[in-house]
């Protein structure tokens, strides 16, 4: 659960504005190019798990393994981003990252992938991905005006969910054509691609990393750095409080992230174009809502626009009981549901990045940014081991309303903010 100036007569005039700004267009490019392949591996990669193990115990590990890098090291990471060059920890973590997806399709490809296999690719992929969101995040207000984040934010997020969408209209016809092993090759190349994008990105406004060599001293400085990041997220409650509320939602989607292949597969009776479908729909959601933020998001509060969300996300989130229950059309019922989903995701997650770009120095956004995701992101592997056990005894769609009622918990502790309601 990885975001103002008065709306202009022109509502498209912010997003045409952008494109005077090449790095960053480099980088959206870049971004794009990745979610595009990710959306066809989120399909290909669960389904590909799913039918070489049957467990729904080691897909729930499995995701929560996928953030246990981020809570050990993201710190440490983003104090080194802090000191290093955004734009080359950027495009050697994407090359990392594609080597490392290519390498699992030819092993699948070959018939030799075993599932501990899984396990240490996931690992490397995550280890990467801790130096890529603090230092991707720090980049960005380095390529962009202030007044320019909250319409670049919405912007991105909206081009990242339609390129998405279009992996996920792709990806059955990639499976079905030619197979598992290609669709996830494409994911690998994908990221080799948005590399090459990144080394094109001039002129930001970087600030200069620490050139001192690797001794005693510099080791002392680096301990310091660490004590800064955390010194200015503890004098922020605000953050703090916005960190936790995240933490939470993310938390309570863990069932939704882990077992969404299970509950298409036994509460829907639809296979991976069913999955493909509740996930086209939800970045539908998802665009509608980034595109309406960029055009009108100015002109309401931003905590406003993140309890709109939360409340959404957790009323469609119930939903997803209804077709278990009401068998007339459950794979349209679900579908409409993951839309409403979708709706959310914009409202919640860009006011508060936005936010968080404006109010912390950019000299800090590496470490604090690592801090922020590492608080985020610390209640998935929890959420994610848990719901791969409950999902052994309890049925899924129990699981999606008892969670989505959950969520009302982390509305309540902003809503009691009075800061928090004055943002």
């Amino acid at each position: 659960m990885s975001q103002e100036v008065r709306v202009k007569s022109q509502p498209l005039s912010g997003f045409k504005e952008l494109a005077v700004y090449r790095s960053f267009v480099y980088l959206l490019l870049a971004r794009v190019i990745s979610r595009f392949g990710d959306s066809i591996d989120s399909i290909a990669y669960s389904w590909m798990v799913y039918m070489l193990t049957g467990s729904k115990l080691m897909m729930g590990t499995l995701f929560a393994l996928n953030f246990i890098p981020n809570i050990a090291f993201s710190f440490f990471a983003g104090t080194l981003v802090d000191r290093w060059s955004k734009k080359k920890v950027v495009a050697i973590t994407y090359l990392g990252r594609g080597l490392i997806v290519c390498f699992t399709a030819f092993l699948y490809w070959q018939g030799w992938l075993v599932p501990w296999h899984l396990y240490v690719l996931t690992l490397l992929t995550s280890t990467l991905e801790c130096f890529a969101s603090p230092a991707e995040l720090a980049l960005v207000p380095q390529l962009l005006p202030k007044e320019k984040l909250l319409s670049g934010n919405s912007f991105s997020t909206s081009a990242s969910r339609a390129a998405e969408l279009a992996g996920m209209a792709a990806v059955g016809g990639i499976i079905a054509t030619l197979g598992i092993s290609t669709a996830i090759l494409i994911d690998g190349l994908t990221f080799t691609l948005a590399a090459a994008f990144i080394v094109l990105i001039r002129g930001n406004r970087e600030t200069s990393p620490s050139t001192q060599p690797i001794n005693a001293s510099s080791n002392t400085s680096f301990v310091l750095e660490l004590k800064e990041g955390l010194l200015y997220l503890k004098s922020n409650r605000l953050l703090i409080t916005i960190v936790i509320a995240a933490a939470l939602v993310n938390f309570c989607l863990s069932p939704f992230n882990v077992l969404n292949v299970v509950y298409v597969d036994e509460i829907l009776g639809a296979g991976p174009a069913g999955l493909s479908l509740m996930g086209i729909s939800l970045i539908c959601g998802t665009i509608v809502s980034g595109l309406w933020i960029g055009k009108r998001g100015a002109a309401y509060k931003k905590s406003r626009l993140i309890l709109t969300g939360y409340l959404l996300l957790g009323a469609n989130y119930t939903l997803m009981y209804l077709p278990a229950v009401l068998p007339l059309q459950p794979l349209a019922m679900a579908t409409l549901f993951s839309f409403g989903m979708g709706l959310s995701v914009s409202l919640c997650s860009t006011p508060s990045t936005t936010y968080f770009m404006e109010t912390v120095p950019k000299e800090l956004l590496g470490r604090v940014g690592s801090l922020y995701g590492m608080v985020c992101t610390c209640a998935i592997p929890a959420g994610s081991a848990l719901a791969g056990v409950l999902g052994e005894w309890v049925q899924v769609h129990l699981l999606y309303v008892s969670f989505g009622v959950l969520l009302l918990i982390p509305i309540l502790l902003l809503m009691k903010q009075r800061r928090f309601m004055e943002i």
